[in-house]
């Protein structure tokens, strides 16, 4: 396929993405070419152009959370058929051959490669992606409301399945991911509760509004002790916090790529067998796994679109916590 497209392409740190004019890409024999429909935004994006993260290509289109209609496959492509509907993660690929992969932990590959950070993502109208790690889509969630699902939704999966099965579950930070695994757990007859930027009370009401049994500050002590928290904030300050809210033998998981660092803690908050963990990526099985729970859970995705030049005021948005839900990002035929 020939012909140029629109792009937001970031130059570098400390500038702001800038609107391109970019040749279509040409496929490679494992990829698709997607028409994108809808591209999430993510915390990760943040981390990236704010040079939180350590670049890996400059210049880059960023975006992990695409979903696209196949136009043109791959001499090797044979799962997916043109015309049909994917969605595209952050875990672009990976080696298949190291330690991980071979024991199926292929999220802790040692030479991956990621969506919208070594690659270029979908701040575009057309994006390449490699199709043996694009997933199906629901057919009940629109291009808009399934965005999310691809990294809020399927690396807060992770996040969730290694909190284990306790009732009370703590959320803190209450974003994209959060507002979605809070409608798993409710579903699954958990309690949740969740945690927000000190006084907002906006985000609470939200949260309160999907069903939480509790929402408040997060620098407020817990109503009751829970089994498990997920620390979904970039904030290393809230892992003594939720080690303090849990019972013994309770996980505090830490589900960001990025996290300020961690104030030094007494001994006491980990002992009496509480865990610390951290989430690295996503496996394609749990991709697979999450997807179908979502394809049988009416999940609410909120979201707020944008058109793709405005993708600098959507990032804005979401550093100063302006946001209920997920941004998704629209091409400009769609806005």
């Amino acid at each position: 396929m020939t012909g140029s497209m629109l792009a937001m392409q970031w130059p570098g740190a400390g500038r702001d993405l800038q609107a391109v004019s970019l040749p279509i890409p040409a496929c490679g024999a494992h990829e698709v070419l997607l028409r994108v429909l809808a591209c999430g935004i993510c915390r990760t994006d943040l981390h990236i152009v704010d040079a939180e993260l350590a670049p890996h290509r400059v210049p880059l289109i960023p975006g992990h959370e695409i979903v696209g209609e196949l136009v043109h496959a791959g001499s090797h492509v044979n799962r997916f058929k043109v015309g049909e509907r994917l969605g595209v993660p952050w875990l672009g690929g990976t080696c298949g051959r190291c330690r991980y992969c071979r024991a199926s932990r292929e999220n802790l590959c040692d030479r991956p490669f990621f969506t919208g950070y070594d690659r270029d993502g979908g701040y575009a109208q057309y994006a390449l992606a490699d199709a043996r790690y694009c997933f199906a889509i629901p057919p009940r969630y629109d291009d808009a409301h399934a965005a999310p699902l691809l990294c809020a939704g399927l690396i807060g999966y992770r996040a969730y399945l290694m909190a284990g099965d306790g009732r009370r579950l703590g959320l803190y930070g209450f974003g994209a991911a959060a507002h979605l695994l809070a409608q798993v757990a409710l579903a699954q007859g958990r309690e949740v509760y969740a945690f927000t930027r000190p006084g907002d009370s906006r985000t609470q009401r939200f949260a309160q509004s999907l069903g939480v049994t509790w929402a408040g500050d997060s620098d407020a002590a817990a109503p009751v002790p829970l089994d498990a928290a997920i620390i979904f904030a970039p904030l290393g300050t809230l892992v003594p916090t939720a080690l303090a809210a849990c019972v013994k033998g309770g996980t505090v998981v830490c589900a960001g790529i990025h996290m300020s660092a961690i104030p030094s803690f007494p001994y006491a908050l980990l002992w009496q067998e509480r865990c610390l963990r951290s989430v690295a990526n996503l496996c394609r099985a749990d991709g697979e796994a999450f997807l179908a729970l979502a394809a049988s859970l009416p999940l609410q995705t909120t979201v707020s679109t944008f058109p793709l030049r405005e993708a600098n005021r959507a990032l804005a948005m979401l550093r100063g916590g302006g946001l209920d839900g997920a941004a998704v990002l629209l091409p400009e035929w769609q806005s």
